[in-house]
Order: structure tokens, then sequence, then C-alpha cells
């Protein structure tokens, strides 16, 4: 997954930051979508730092930024980090996706050595 993230986040890439962002989206939630009946909640938030993290370096290259800049463009007055977004796309966490972990399915499940009876 990693790999991936940094092929969409080359830091000398000129690929609009919405293009960008839609990727990491697509990729980022289809992976969770499947995994997400794992172990996986620390995961999902290392990868959410991981890919937050390629961005604003790949935004840091691109426009020249500091970190004062960086801080002055994502952080409000009361110190809330806002979201890395373009247009009307954000980067979505991955971590907010609920972990479902060994669902209960009762009676469902077909016992093959009990004897039906006729």
């Amino acid at each position: 997954m990693k790999a991936k993230i940094r092929a969409l986040t080359h830091r000398k890439s000129q690929r609009d930051l919405e293009y960008v962002l839609t990727g990491l989206n697509m990729v980022m939630h289809g992976w969770a979508n499947h995994f997400k009946h794992e172990v996986a909640k620390n995961v999902f938030s290392m990868l959410d730092n991981f890919a937050w993290w390629r961005v604003v370096r790949m935004l840091r290259v691109r426009h020249h930024w500091g970190w004062k800049d960086v801080r002055a463009r994502f952080v409000m007055p009361s110190g809330r980090w806002l979201p890395i977004s373009k247009g009307d796309t954000e980067l979505r966490p991955i971590a907010a996706i609920p972990v479902t972990r060994y669902r209960y399915r009762g009676g469902r499940i077909p016992n093959p050595w009990v004897v039906q009876p006729t």
C-alpha cells in the first residue's frame, strides 16, 4: 500500500492536487474496505499519517513552502488542522472506516453432521 501511495505522491509531480487526492482516496478506501474485517485499525491510522505526510511534502516542494506556510494554510485559528483539499475533493481518512471483526452469523452456518428430518 505504501508503494502505491508513493507512486501517486511523487514530490516533483505536476499532477493536479484534485487528481492526486482522488487517486489516493480510491486506492486507500478500496484497500481499507477489503481489510476492514481484519485487526487493522492501527494500520489504517498509520497509512493515513503516511499519506498525509506524502501530500504535504509534495505540496512543500511544488510551492516552495516552509513549515510555517503549511501551518498557515492548514491550521485554523483555534489550532485544529484542516483536511487537505482542492475544490470538493479532500483527503479522506481510512481510520474512520469501522472495523467489524467476527460478525455473528448464528444459525446461518450449515452444519454437515446434523441429519435433517424428512
